[in-house]
This record gives structure tokens, C-alpha cells and sequence, in this order.
């Protein structure tokens, strides 16, 4: 069983390393065709030669940042990783170049193209890799979760959703919660922690998370260090919920562990390229699509003539309001239709008060629910967007009247400009309660950072293509 399990821990590694490099040969090739294509001239040996030691160069980088398998990175540490080990790879073939002066042998074209492809590509196979490997039972390592009865099965889940961090739960073991029956030196802990050691050395598991944010320090720091003496990694999932981020760090204060929690938006210089990033997309992306909105807004004129556009007031950075433009997809006295249906059925009375919308909602236009399915209903909002009002990625533009039902929470998402697309949108929870979509907007706001922007835009046309009753 060991022994079996050994070598499968091996395979996803090799098989992520191998796509790596069969994808570098194919865009260095590609690149090669390309500039001859476009009247270049012949490669010389140098430019033929670096193929293989810039490639080697590329995949060590990335092993050196823990990339193969990479379990436990999330998305955006991943692109983060991606990102740097390009950089690197392309400065250490540059220094290459200039040490042994055949800088002008080598090809800018031809760098400047594999660069790109790569930084474009190589994310996406890395994801289908890992989706087959995880379909084959390959992708993932086994681990034992700790924690309370109530909460493991949450956890659990939570892990199963989340596969992409390849923490494969293959036991639970449960704890009581009450502190003053549960003693650390309590037979019921005794037991559950000596049942995983001797299942981890059965199945060869090198991993155990607890999962127990209310257990006494002392309580859960002798279960900790009784656990690190057979597993080689032991995660603590410590009771911050709401308070870290994806940009945490753990520091050693003098032998106590302290967590470095970083706030992005409060770094002006981030806020100002988040704001350059939005003009140069929105301004490059316009142009292809300003045909497409013309015609769009023909359809809506034809249907039920004008006006073409609706405006309404939302909140937007620090609370200012402003005029949030869209594709009209209601009829023309929309507002004044909802307040007499809330009044006169209970139903949509119901719904709207939990989701703040109606799936099946009387009011919209057959053009609107064909813009709506498809989100093009907010491809007006660009113009939001290169007037600063609105950013491509942020929370959602809530209505004035919804400050109250936002809480607390409001203060964090006014510190950013709302978003055409955001985590909501993209997460695959159409239906969420009005409650679940503040919640998900603030941790945007304190998790952000460009790669999570550059993340969410991405899903936000894998929505768009396959997904469409995400939105």
C-alpha cells in the first residue's frame, strides 16, 4: 500500500513537468516558423542552441517555487509563481547573452513571442493537466483532517470544491467542543490523534490539518507538536475568519507566531495601476467591440424603441453615487411594474427580499433576456469605467437603498470603485443570498491584488463561454 502510494505521488509531478516542456518546444518552435515566416532570416546556431538550456532554465525555476505538484497554491499564487519564473528564465538568457556578447545572435522577435505565448498558455494547460489527473484519481495528496464533529464535514467539503489545492481528505477524525468536559489530556483526543497516525502510516499520508479555531491554545499547541513528530506537515486553520488574506505571512515574533497581514488597496501606487490597467483594456477592448454594441443597441430600439439605455444611481468609491449605464432589458416603467408586484405577491415578495432580483422576472424584454443570459447588458459600463467611475474588476454596484442590509461591511467595499465583473459573478452562485454576495465582495477587497484581477477576468469569460447560468 506504501509502496503504491509512493509512486502515485510521483506521477503528477513528472506529468506537469513533461507538459511544461512539451509546451515550451512547441511555442519555441512556433516561434521559430513566425519570424522566418516574417522574413527574418535563418536562425542561427546560438538562437537553435538556447532552446533547450532556456527551457531547462524555465522548469527548474518553477520547481525552485514549489510548482510541481504546487499543492496548496491557490489560483492567484499560482499565476503570481507563473509569472515570476518567466521573468526570471527570460533575465537569466539575458545576462546569458551579454556575458558571452552574442546578444545580437539572439532574436528579440523570436524572445519577445515565446515569452508571451508562454505567459498566455502555459496557466491554461497547467489547469487541464491538473482537471485529468484529477479525473484519473492521479492529482492530489492524502490528508487526515482533525476537528470538531459539527465543523468537519464543512471543511471537508469546502476541500472537495476547492480540488485544485490537491488536499484529498481521506479521514476525519472528530473532537469534542466543550472545553471544560475535553481536557487536553482527555482519552477522546488520545485516541482520535493516535487512530490518524496509525492511518497515516498505512496509506503513507504526510499530512494533517486541524481544523479547530475554538480549541484552547495550550489544548490545540500539545496536539500540534504530538502530530509533527509523524506527519511532516501540519496545517493549523486558526480562528480568523474574515481577517486574513491571501496576502498573509507568518512571521516569528521572538518564537511567537504572528501573521503579517497585508491591505494592497491601502498602497496608492496599486490603486493607481489598477486605474492605468482599466483604461488601457478598456480603451485596446472598445475598439473590437464598439461594432457589437451598436447593434445591440439597434435591437433594443426595434423591440421597444427608446430610450436604448438605462442609467441608475449606485454606490460607488467612498460612497460617492453616479450613474451606472446599461442596455435597457426592462420595459419602460419597470420600477413602478415591481413595486406593484411586491405588493400584490408574496412569492416575488420572497424572493426579492433574499436575492435582491427575480430569476423569472415579468418585466424583461426578449432582447433583455438574451443580453441578460449573456451579460452583454453591461457592455455599457466601459463608458463607466474610462470615466473612473467603474472598474473592470471590482464588488458589485449596490443601490443606495441596499447600504443598510450591507453592514459593516460597507466601509471595505466602498474603499474600491464597484466592477463590471467580479467574484460573485464568476463564482458559479447565480442564486446566492443577498448576504453571501457582500460577504464574497469583501473578501475581494481584502485579498486583492492584480493577479486576482487578471484571475477573475479570465473566469469571467470562461462564464461567458461555458457557464452562462453562473451569471
Amino acid at each position: 500500500m506504501r509502496w503504491k502510494a509512493a509512486r502515485k505521488r510521483y506521477i503528477a509531478p513528472i506529468v506537469l513537468i513533461l507538459a511544461d516542456a512539451i509546451l515550451a518546444v512547441c511555442i519555441w518552435g512556433l516561434a521559430y516558423v513566425i519570424q522566418d515566416i516574417w522574413g527574418r532570416g535563418p536562425l542561427s546556431e546560438v538562437a537553435v542552441g538556447s532552446m533547450a538550456p532556456a527551457i531547462a532554465v524555465w522548469v527548474a525555476l518553477r520547481a525552485l517555487l514549489g510548482m510541481y505538484p504546487g499543492y496548496g497554491l491557490d489560483a492567484v499564487e499560482e499565476l503570481r509563481r507563473h509569472t515570476f519564473s518567466l521573468l526570471a528564465a527570460l533575465g537569466v538568457l539575458a545576462i546569458f547573452a551579454l556575458s558571452f556578447h552574442i546578444g545580437l545572435l539572439l532574436s528579440r522577435m523570436l524572445l519577445g513571442l515565446a515569452f508571451a505565448c508562454l505567459l498566455l498558455f502555459a496557466p491554461f494547460l497547467r489547469y487541464l493537466v491538473k482537471r485529468g489527473l484529477n479525473g484519473t484519481g492521479l492529482w492530489g495528496k492524502p490528508i487526515v483532517i482533525l476537528s470538531y464533529k459539527g465543523i468537519a464535514a464543512n471543511v471537508t467539503d469546502r476541500l472537495k470544491r476547492n480540488w485544485e489545492l490537491g488536499y484529498n481528505p481521506v479521514a476525519v477524525f472528530g473532537y469534542h467542543l466543550e472545553a471544560k468536559e475535553q481536557s487536553p489530556e482527555s482519552m477522546d483526543d488520545k485516541h482520535a490523534l493516535a487512530n490518524a497516525v496509525d492511518l497515516a502510516r498505512q496509506r503513507a499520508v504526510d499530512t494533517a490539518l486541524f481544523a479547530m479555531p475554538h480549541t484552547r491554545r495550550e489544548q490545540l499547541a500539545k496536539l500540534v507538536n504530538i502530530a509533527s513528530l509523524n506527519f511532516r506537515r501540519v496545517l493549523v486553520e486558526p480562528n480568523l475568519g474574515g481577517i486574513t488574506n491571501s496576502a498573509a505571512m507568518a512571521r516569528d515574533l521572538g518564537g511567537i507566531c504572528a501573521l503579517e497581514i497585508e491591505y494592497n488597496l491601502l498602497n496608492p501606487w496599486a490603486l493607481r495601476a489598477k486605474r492605468v490597467t482599466d483604461v488601457v483594456a478598456t480603451v485596446a477592448g472598445g475598439v473590437l467591440v464598439l461594432p457589437l454594441i451598436l447593434v445591440l443597441a439597434l435591437l433594443v430600439y426595434l423591440e421597444s424603441g427608446a430610450p436604448v439605455f438605462y442609467t441608475d444611481r449606485r454606490m460607488g468609491q467612498d460612497g460617492k453615487l453616479f450613474s451606472c449605464i446599461k442596455f435597457r432589458t426592462m420595459v419602460s416603467d419597470a420600477e413602478a411594474l415591481l413595486q406593484k408586484m411586491l405588493e400584490e405577491d408574496t412569492k416575488f415578495r420572497e424572493e426579492y427580499s433574499k436575492y435582491h432580483k427575480l430569476r423569472d422576472d415579468p418585466r424583461v424584454t426578449r432582447v433583455g433576456r438574451f443580453l441578460r443570459r449573456t451579460s452583454l447588458d453591461e457592455l455599457p459600463q466601459l463608458w463607466n469605467v474610462l470615466r473612473g467611475e467603474m472598474s473592470l474588476v471590482g464588488p458589485r454596484p449596490y443601490l443606495p437603498r441596499e447600504s443598510e442590509e450591507i453592514g459593516i461591511t460597507q466601509r471595505e467595499i466602498l474603499r474600491v470603485p464597484p466592477g463590471i465583473t467580479g467574484p460573485w459573478q464568476v463564482s458559479g452562485r447565480n442564486r446566492a443570498f443577498f448576504s453571501e454576495r457582500v460577504e464574497m465582495d469583501g473578501c475581494y477587497v481584502r485579498d486583492w491584488s492584480m493577479w486576482l484581477d487578471i484571475l477573475l477576468l479570465v473566469r469571467t469569460v470562461k462564464t461567458l463561454l461555458f457557464d452562462r447560468a453562473a451569471y
